[in-house]
């Protein structure tokens, strides 16, 4: 993995968490309306994606097809304008959470695909297979670690946007 990836994932992890480190329970639990998620279920979901993505590298490793394509889609997940359905995977708890909780989950998350990814040999590997995303179709394994990132960036969006409304 390069450092600049890397760099990447540490970057938006800090920002998501400079995001929601000043706000109270209530605050990290508001929902503006019934069919949206409070920032909580946004960081649960991060979670939940960064767990499901962590699987899908280590299953491309065995399985993925062999591909010598870069996905251009993969910046995509920033256009805001887009709307995604989340996979069932991926859908946070509808009930509310502890601030530490989250801290908790978030680190071992990070920690668990950081590992991981130690344990890969052979870097070159992740472009050169792919595994289907469900939103971007087929995803070079380096791109897979590219989309946590971006998707948080996404997401770090979308808090600041609820914390205007608080």
């Amino acid at each position: 993995m390069s450092s600049f990836v890397n760099d990447k994932l540490h970057e938006m992890r800090n920002n998501l968490i400079e995001e929601i480190s000043s706000l109270s329970l209530e605050q990290f639990n508001f929902r503006p309306e019934l069919d949206t998620w409070s920032i909580a279920q946004i960081c649960h979901h991060l979670v939940l994606v960064e767990k499901s993505s962590t699987k899908a590298i280590a299953w491309g490793l065995i399985e993925g097809k062999n591909t010598h394509e870069e996905n251009e889609k993969v910046h995509q997940i920033l256009d805001r304008s887009k709307k995604y359905k989340a996979p069932k995977v991926v859908e946070p708890d509808a009930g509310s959470f502890e601030f530490q909780q989250v801290l908790d989950m978030l680190h071992n998350s990070r920690k668990k695909l950081m590992t991981f990814l130690c344990t890969i040999e052979d870097k070159s590997i992740l472009a050169q297979k792919s595994v289907k995303h469900p939103a971007l179709g087929d995803l070079p394994l380096n791109q897979w670690i590219e989309q946590i990132y971006l998707h948080e960036q996404r997401h770090i969006e979308q808090i600041k946007d609820i914390k205007s409304l608080i």
